[in-house]
């Protein structure tokens, strides 16, 4: 028996749209010189002017281009690209044009920011270290060349101080960034080296997540989720007093830049700038046109995608799942049908009904979990079912009569669904 179900795909779709007198979202780590911002979008780096504007696309590839940083002059941007199959660090003019490779170890090298004479890029890098990997700051020069470990035992991020001889450094890097309000381990205070005397200064931090440290002047800028929502801060160096400068609720700052003509944030989708003399913050629009051939429509084989797999009553087609969509495929002779046809929706986890007649599955269309029951045919439209006051859903089972179906939630209670009218009932907590 061989089946290979195909689906139309359309991937990445939404990049090449653009919101009407509002510019583009998700414009993601920006970094700005004294005129103009460079950011990623697609996984690719672009430029615009530092008030915004149309943007002008530095490079163009099916790789991942990220972490973007202007030197201090405002002439170059280091970058990171696994073009090559490893994470490096790259060097690419305003202009655009071909980029240098400045870092070819084998270990994954990510840039980080500059020395402020602008004669070294800095990276983190978990190359030479063992047992278990953890990254280190290193420095290359911009024409390449051997690479240069700084004295910091950990090091993930960091920001020189205007004269070049302190550090403020960000240890640890963290597994998941966007785990909010968590308070473990990986949550390490922002730490000012000495670079001379190897002398050390923890910032205050109660097992909060500080980020992004950047050091303007007489302040360290840095991202913190101590009001849990993540927010800029500043640090005084001479005073060790902290202070939260932008105070956004709905949704959490993810990234901070600084250079000669101010900070540079990302939040909500939008790129802002900040003026550090009055905590000011500016949203800029941005506008992104270009091409993306590789998120366009295509067909897709998904065969090699295929979970859930069940055997019909009949014993005459199969029921699978592959990237969220849910077919039904016959064992000997028919064509497959997709039952969902809901790109941009993840359905899951599909069972058949006792009497083969109908498909049950989970989808989180409209905004939360739900459960699906549609014909095994696929031409009508499908039921949906709120699953109540549970979040998530697994496991579901569908009673012998075909009345009810079961289901494990977040809560791990088993919950009982009543087809017909859609109430639920609690069966049994664990």
């Amino acid at each position: 028996m061989a089946w290979r179900p195909f689906i139309t795909v359309p991937i990445l779709a939404a990049l090449a749209t653009t919101a009407s007198g509002q510019g583009t979202r998700l414009l993601r780590q920006p970094t700005i010189s004294a005129t103009q911002v460079a950011f990623t979008y697609g996984s690719d780096l672009w430029i615009a002017d530092r008030a915004g504007g149309p943007a002008r696309r530095l490079t163009s590839t099916p790789a991942v281009e990220s972490d973007p940083h202007f030197s201090p002059d405002g002439k170059q941007i280091a970058f990171t690209s696994n073009r090559s199959g490893t994470a490096a660090v790259y060097l690419i003019g305003v202009e655009g044009g071909d980029p240098t490779r400045l870092t070819w170890y084998p270990e994954d090298a990510v840039a980080r920011g500059w020395t402020p004479d602008g004669r070294r890029v800095l990276y983190a890098s978990s190359r030479e270290t063992a047992p278990a990997g953890f990254n280190r700051l290193w420095t290359v020069a911009p024409t390449g060349g051997p690479s240069t470990l700084l004295p910091a035992p950990w090091g993930n991020d960091a920001s020189y101080s205007a004269d070049g001889r302190r550090l403020v450094v960000d240890r640890v890097a963290r597994w998941d960034g966007e785990w909010r309000g968590y308070r473990g381990g990986q949550n390490t205070a922002l730490t000012i080296l000495d670079l001379g005397t190897l002398d050390e200064i923890r910032l205050p931090n109660e097992r909060t997540a500080d980020t992004h440290p950047v050091w303007l002047g007489n302040r360290i800028y840095f991202l913190s989720d101590r009001n849990w929502a993540t927010n800029v801060w500043s640090y005084d160096v001479a005073s060790a007093a902290v202070q939260q400068i932008t105070r956004f609720t709905d949704a959490d700052v993810k990234t901070l830049s600084g250079g000669p003509s101010g900070l540079v944030f990302e939040q909500d989708g939008w790129i802002h700038t900040l003026d550090p003399a009055t905590g000011q913050a500016t949203r800029l629009s941005i506008t992104v046109v270009g091409d993306f051939p590789w998120a366009e429509t295509r067909w897709e084989d998904v065969s090699r995608s295929i979970s859930d797999a069940s055997l019909s009553a009949t014993g005459q087609r199969v029921l699978v799942e592959a990237r969220g969509e849910i077919f039904t495929v016959p064992v000997e002779k028919g064509g497959v049908r997709n039952l969902t046809r809901s790109s941009g929706v993840a359905d899951r986890a599909p069972v058949w009904s006792p009497d083969g007649k109908q498909v049950a599955w989970f989808s989180d269309s409209g905004g939360g979990y739900r459960l699906m029951i549609g014909g095994q045919d696929g031409l009508t439209p499908p039921r949906s079912l709120s699953i109540g006051e549970s979040k998530m859903a697994w496991e579901q089972t569908w009673s012998p009569d075909g009345s009810r179906i079961a289901f494990v939630d977040d809560d791990v209670r088993i919950r009982v669904l009543e087809v017909a009218t859609g109430r639920i009932v609690t069966a049994d907590v664990d």
